[in-house]
């Protein structure tokens, strides 16, 4: 089975079929980083970790861009509340953010753009867009204009009738159109500024994405993920943005992931119902966490709750304790060979073939840990009765094999990387 991906752009799967064969290029939207990071961040890093690792896994070669959003109204004023300036808020909390992501073993991707290097960028994407007729500057601010695009929408599903009818947005009578979004913001006093040829301002926040990516991946690339909440404005804007300016597509494949609940609510910030991930790692273990983020396929809502994390990490000790178990057999003197030896190989070489074709199907890590554990249940029991009739051990490379083959599945989903 080749690999499929749920599209949001067509809203169905899709074969994976990269731009360029056997190289992958990847864009997820990162955080605004003005505070710690909650679980709900964490779900989106894990997520776009874990396909990052199966590309990888399948043989290709995988660019993989990850942004901080370090300029925004948030920063600003959150600096302006603690009496320092924009840059070292956000110092410290990508300092603080790539700590919680060492914590939970989520690699490092190919570049980590900061939007503040990329101003130049900005400004040449934004002269691009004027001089092909979509933006328009007033007094120092400059807009998109939406209804110039044809498509305008394509994404989210949303049409810009029904946009304008339910418009709730903020009310500018210097705007063409309500729906239109600022590409670039005239100065303000006390914030960061650059010089640009409107005047000093600073970007808007959906023109930045599209010109990091730009940079980075080309006009086109393969995919661009993030988490649902970003499907409209920001990811419908990044499109407008992108192929108003080149007039090429933009993205072949849209990933993106559901949201952590509360008692059935989106947990965020702005409702004050958040964990930090530093808050959750006090009481569980990193691997736990994965595992319980894993556990429900990305598309869908997962409820976050003390008891789902119970669950989770006993999940991982039975894991790690099978683990365990190999290596002690190994370590131990290798009797004659047990009459189970067949069964035990068959499940053990059946395991890659049937992990990577859940993997396959939509990156449906909740059917590849059912798969992890279910396979551990079988030979647990076969353990068990080997030790019962006491009808031997096992060949020495047969045990070596079980545990290679549970910890390259785990690598995959970024667990069992310790000792058991």
């Amino acid at each position: 089975m080749s690999l499929t991906i749920y599209n949001t752009l067509s809203r169905k799967k899709e074969p994976f079929q990269p731009l360029q064969e056997g190289k992958v290029s990847m864009y997820v939207c990162g955080v605004t980083v003005y505070d710690f990071s909650h679980i709900g961040h964490a779900r989106a890093a894990i997520v776009f970790d874990v396909i990052f690792r199966y590309l990888k896994h399948k043989g290709y070669e995988v660019t993989y861009v990850r942004n901080y959003t370090d300029v925004d109204d948030k920063i600003i004023n959150k600096g302006n509340k603690e009496g320092v300036d924009a840059k070292t808020i956000a110092e410290r909390y990508i300092e603080e953010y790539d700590h919680d992501m060492d914590a939970l073993n989520v690699e490092k991707p190919s570049f980590t753009p900061r939007a503040t290097e990329h101003i130049k960028d900005m400004i040449n994407l934004i002269e691009r867009l004027i001089g092909n007729g979509y933006g328009y500057e007033v007094e120092g601010d400059v807009y998109y204009e939406v209804s110039k695009l044809k498509g305008y929408g394509k994404l989210s599903g949303k049409n810009i009738e029904d946009l304008e009818s339910g418009a709730r947005v903020e009310v500018d009578d210097r705007k063409k159109n309500p729906l239109d979004f600022a590409l670039w913001k005239a100065s303000k006093p006390g914030e960061p500024s650059w010089d640009c040829p409107w005047g000093k301002g600073r970007p808007g926040w959906h023109i930045e994405c599209s010109a990091m990516s730009q940079r980075l991946l080309g006009e086109t690339f393969d995919i661009h993920g993030g988490g649902a909440d970003l499907i409209f404005p920001h990811h419908e804007n990044e499109i407008a943005q992108s192929e108003g300016a080149t007039g090429k597509p933009f993205v072949k494949y849209w990933i993106h992931n559901g949201f952590v609940n509360i008692n059935q609510e989106k947990m965020s910030k702005s409702l004050d119902n958040f964990f930090t991930i530093r808050e959750i790692l006090e009481h569980y273990h990193p691997e736990a966490v994965r595992l319980f983020l894993l556990s429900h396929h990305y598309r869908s809502p997962v409820d976050f709750s003390d008891q789902n994390l119970k669950e989770a990490q006993m999940g991982l000790d039975r894991l790690y304790t099978l683990l365990k178990d190999f290596k002690e057999m190994h370590n131990g003197e290798v009797q004659s060979s047990s009459p189970h030896e067949q069964e035990m190989r068959r499940l053990i070489e059946s395991l890659p073939e049937t992990f990577e074709k859940a993997m396959d199907d939509d990156f449906n890590t909740a059917s590849a840990l059912g798969i992890l554990q279910r396979t551990t249940r079988d030979l647990n029991r076969v353990l068990a009765e080997v030790k019962k009739d006491g009808s031997g051990g096992f060949p020495s490379s047969l045990l070596e094999e079980g545990v290679k083959t549970f910890t390259t599945m785990g690598n995959v989903l970024g667990i069992l990387t310790i000792d058991p």
